[in-house]
């Protein structure tokens, strides 16, 4: 009897303790709905305009034959190479496809760099060699101050490349060396690289459009 008493009382502790558990588990993810809702209403309501804007950016060079470049690291560099399949391959509607690199996908290049010159040099370098005046680089940086990131800005800057920075955190160094910036109003990461993708699909969406591909 005693040992069945006691087998009882373990299980409704263990239910207890997996209601708990399941009530904070909900409320995590209730409070990270709200504050993922209340982020994407500010980028709706500030920067709608400017992100139809600079897609129409995106399209006229598309259109002048010049190319569409992206870069980040981690989380952002996973955006570069799926926003840039997105143009080469297509968004929504069969097309021919459209100029566009990822500059964190080759390996060779990116291991030839980080061990010859260190890694804050990875995409300026791939800037000067494939960049051409009237390109576009998307720099993507969460915080705004990835020194890689910044770097390929600048050699942007000078080559006469367009870029276009999605930043968060406050938009950090990068923000006044970027031609244009979208600084998602968040400090934190998961948010903004939220706003960062679904920002990346309304250019690849806007752009179709801009071009005839509907």
């Amino acid at each position: 009897m005693a040992g069945g008493q006691s087998k009882d009382c373990n299980q409704r502790k263990y239910d207890i303790n997996y209601m708990d558990n399941q009530m904070n588990s909900l409320k995590v993810l209730h409070d990270h709905f709200d504050e993922h809702q209340d982020v994407m209403v500010r980028v709706k309501e500030e920067m709608s305009e400017k992100i139809a804007e600079l897609a129409s950016l995106m399209a006229q060079a598309l259109k002048n034959d010049k190319m569409i470049m992206w870069c980040g690291n981690g989380g952002s560099a996973s955006d570069s190479q799926h926003l840039a399949a997105e143009l080469v391959g297509r968004f929504k509607n069969n097309r021919e496809p459209l100029r566009s690199v990822a500059l964190t996908t080759d390996t060779s290049v990116l291991t030839c760099i980080g061990n010859d010159y260190g890694y804050d040099e990875i995409f300026n370098r791939q800037v000067k060699a494939v960049g051409r005046e009237g390109d576009i680089l998307i720099a993507i940086s969460t915080s705004g101050n990835s020194e890689n990131v910044l770097r390929a800005v600048k050699a942007a800057n000078e080559l006469g490349i367009i870029s276009i920075a999605l930043l968060g955190k406050g938009g950090g160094s990068i923000k006044d060396l970027a031609t244009h910036e979208l600084t998602i109003p968040s400090n934190t990461t998961a948010r903004i690289q939220e706003a960062h993708i679904f920002i990346g699909h309304m250019f690849c969406e806007l752009i179709e459009r801009e071009l005839g591909f509907e």
